[in-house]
């Protein structure tokens, strides 16, 4: 099914979708006049290329992105180096569950994709 998508702040911009495909990005007036059949879905916000983060690895496996409930003591923001290991090493599900936490946060930033060999079957789920 063919899906135009729009956002309320950039109309000049679309993307049409064919299922899971891409299909075209172009100005939402030209899609809807080409694709007089598609659904239009309508979003709050912009719409933005997507960004590539080429430390996939370094973000998802390496870092420690804390709970909200450990920001008294480990505070919002990743944490790296050794004190990342240490708590990546705490306890069996501290690495996926972090990996989670981490892609939430590349997501929030416009993230659609990340590059680097991911060895962790927790990252990999993750993302």
């Amino acid at each position: 099914m063919l899906t135009i998508h729009v956002a309320e702040a950039s109309p000049e911009t679309a993307v049409l979708a064919d299922g899971a495909q891409l299909a075209a990005v172009g100005p939402y007036e030209t899609l809807a006049a080409d694709h007089p059949r598609a659904r239009v879905r309508r979003w709050p916000g912009i719409l933005t290329p997507g960004l590539l983060n080429p430390y996939g690895p370094e973000l998802l496996e390496q870092a420690y992105h804390p709970d909200p409930r450990e920001a008294d003591r480990l505070g919002t923001e990743p944490v790296f180096g050794e004190r990342a290991r240490a708590l990546l090493a705490a306890n069996a599900s501290a690495l996926g569950a972090s990996a989670r936490r981490g892609v939430q946060r590349l997501l929030a930033h416009g993230t659609v994709a990340v590059a680097g060999e991911l060895r962790s079957r927790a990252a990999l789920d993750a993302v």
